[in-house]
């Protein structure tokens, strides 16, 4: 299968969208769904460093990874073959995310981009890199049907019904680090923001453009 240039183009604008914010460094990675069956993955170079000559790699969710391809990649994989829902995948390491992890903790939803992860975001506690069919399968069914995983003390993965839109999901996972940061350093994290289910998902609204206002922020001044 051969991806068309527009989907070669949005991985790319999505990789270095996600460099630009900070959530990724040397390392990361990020990828469409094709069909059923396929995937598109990011060249594996740093994902600020992506030129628009660098094209993805075309990988089967069903067959061993390509030689040059990224070994963390069985997780998209694994979460693709669990989720017929998910259409991009983020592979990040947000800085904030990694300072919750080290102290076992992932963020809660207690502001606006916080609850889209309500009530909390899952962690797969293994200390091990992904590299592995099984610790892959193991990461997508800890995330289950969230829309993210922290993935112990390596990071976190966002998956979403399209790839903009984990983008974006990376970017609220951030931030909603960064608040859970503050107020355990306040000493107030008893306080419960949303009180019912239903108060959260009334707030994890998509409505309003939000996605498309979202990616024009994290992909201002790209190249293509």
């Amino acid at each position: 299968m051969k991806p068309s240039a527009q989907q070669d183009k949005l991985v790319r604008q999505a990789a270095r969208g996600l460099a630009r914010e900070g959530l990724v460094t040397a390392f990361g990675h990020c990828s469409l769904r094709l069909d059923e069956s396929h995937l598109l993955v990011c060249a594996p170079k740093p994902m600020g460093l992506l030129q628009p000559s660098d094209a993805g790699t075309v990988v089967d969710v069903n067959a061993p990874l390509p030689q040059h391809v990224l070994g963390e990649v069985r997780m998209h994989q694994a979460i693709y073959k669990a989720r017929p829902d998910v259409q991009g995948i983020c592979r990040v390491f947000p800085p904030q995310v990694l300072a919750l992890a080290a102290m076992e903790r992932t963020p809660r939803a207690r502001h606006g981009f916080g609850s889209y992860f309500y009530p909390q975001v899952p962690m797969y506690r293994d200390t091990g890199l992904i590299r592995n069919e099984l610790a892959a399968q193991q990461v997508a069914q800890t995330l289950g049907t969230a829309a993210a995983v922290v993935v112990s003390i390596n990071g976190a993965v966002t998956v979403a019904d399209s790839l903009e839109k984990a983008c974006v999901l990376a970017w609220f996972l951030e931030d909603a680090a960064r608040v859970e940061l503050a107020t355990l350093a306040s000493a107030m994290d008893h306080i419960e923001t949303f009180k019912t289910p239903e108060k959260a998902h009334d707030r994890a609204t998509w409505a309003g453009g939000i996605v498309d206002r979202m990616w024009q922020y994290m992909t201002r001044d790209d190249p293509e």
